[in-house]
């Protein structure tokens, strides 16, 4: 990215009628409470990208699923591909089994957005490695809708390392986890799957919160903020 295009001024997305109209109906954000974490309704999510530039690449798919009352909801399920039928395939796009037949099924981006945030509600986030998901996510948001993403992304990556510090996983990948906790996953780099077997592992986490006395959705953002700081400074 030059320079230049740093300096101009960004377009503004040109959204129909229908969508400014679903965009002013999305719900406020709220944050996170202090009200038993059983009763939280958390959505998690994984996305599918071109690569791993923050600035550069693009959300290819987005996958969800719902945890709520204490346990993954199958009848709450999210699933879209951001692409249009002329979308040239890529290499990443293969990785992630995006081939023409999901190319052909492809939503337009804002209105694939905008189902994901009609889906998310007010409720907060989860993700493994959230803050790139929630980098990309609020990247794509803005681009294609305008729309500043303020939901509270809680990152399942960190609190896995938190939660089970007897565990030699520090930097473990959602593979390293899956395997630890022999947890029986069908398929892989697929949002939909990697969303799912993200929600497993946040379930096992949750009960472990619970026997070290984090009890509510609060309490687990703050505990989990104040290891990563001491993460961060045990690291300089």
């Amino acid at each position: 990215m030059s320079l230049l295009s740093w300096l101009l001024p960004r377009k503004k997305p040109v959204l129909s009628l229908e969508q400014h109209e679903r965009l002013m109906r999305l719900p406020p954000a709220t944050e996170l409470g202090d009200t038993p974490m059983r009763t939280q309704r958390w959505v998690v999510v994984d996305l599918e990208t071109s690569g791993l530039n923050l600035n550069r690449d693009q959300v290819l798919s987005i996958g969800a699923v719902v945890i709520e009352d204490g346990a993954i909801d199958f009848s709450q399920a999210f699933e879209r591909t951001l692409l249009r039928p002329d979308n040239p395939l890529s290499p990443s796009m293969l990785l992630h089994e995006l081939g023409p037949a999901a190319i052909a099924a492809g939503s337009d981006p804002a209105d694939a957005l905008l189902d994901f945030m009609a889906f998310v509600g007010d409720s907060p986030v989860l993700a493994f490695h959230a803050p790139f998901d929630q980098h990309m996510l609020t990247r794509a948001l803005k681009d294609s809708l305008g729309y500043r993403l303020q939901h509270p992304f809680l990152d399942v990556a960190g609190m896995a390392p938190m939660l089970c510090p007897q565990v030699n996983q520090r930097e473990a990948g959602l593979d390293q986890w899956i395997n630890h906790f022999n947890l029986q996953v069908e398929d892989r780099h697929n949002a939909s799957a990697d969303a799912l077997a993200t929600a497993e592992l946040a379930l096992i986490l949750f009960s472990r919160a619970r026997t070290q006395g984090i009890d509510t959705p609060q309490a687990l953002q703050q505990r989990l903020n104040q290891w990563q700081r001491r993460k961060q400074m045990h690291s300089f």
